[in-house]
């Protein structure tokens, strides 16, 4: 059974946000961070060499294969940020709709800078994936 790929480091979350280019997104970053932590009241954690994660969870699926991954959490890229909120359990478009320019993935959003969204809607978005993702799978604080 294969392993996952992206899987927390010991990295420093400060660190990694220091470096982020150019400087937009790198203040981007830091108003991310201090939206997360304030939402999800964890202590983030680095995912791989450049995901940020806020609390986890432990799955298991009906073909045997499980593992841990980030509950909630984003990771600063240069030409836009992926926010990784909803697992793909629940439909969050009446949220989606009010909160701004985005695209979305299949579990993540893309947002070019946060000058485009509504933050506190984005905050709404975070709280409702992470309660979505609960009663499916644990979320455990990191």
């Amino acid at each position: 059974m294969s392993q996952n790929k992206t899987v927390p480091t010991d990295q420093s979350v400060q660190s990694f946000i220091t470096a982020v280019e150019p400087a937009a997104k790198r203040d981007d970053a830091q108003v991310l961070d201090r939206l997360f932590r304030e939402v999800t009241g964890f202590q983030p954690i680095m995912w791989g060499p450049s995901i940020i994660g806020y609390g986890q969870y432990h799955y298991v699926y009906d073909s045997g294969r499980q593992g841990d991954f980030l509950a909630t959490g984003f990771s600063p890229r240069k030409t836009r940020h992926s926010i990784y909120i909803m697992p793909g359990y629940a439909d969050f478009g009446d949220i989606l709709a009010r909160l701004g320019k985005h695209k979305m993935g299949k579990s993540c959003l893309y947002v070019n800078k946060l000058a485009d969204i509504d933050l506190d809607v984005l905050a709404e978005l975070i709280r409702a994936g992470l309660a979505d993702l609960n009663q499916i799978w644990p979320v455990q604080p990191t």
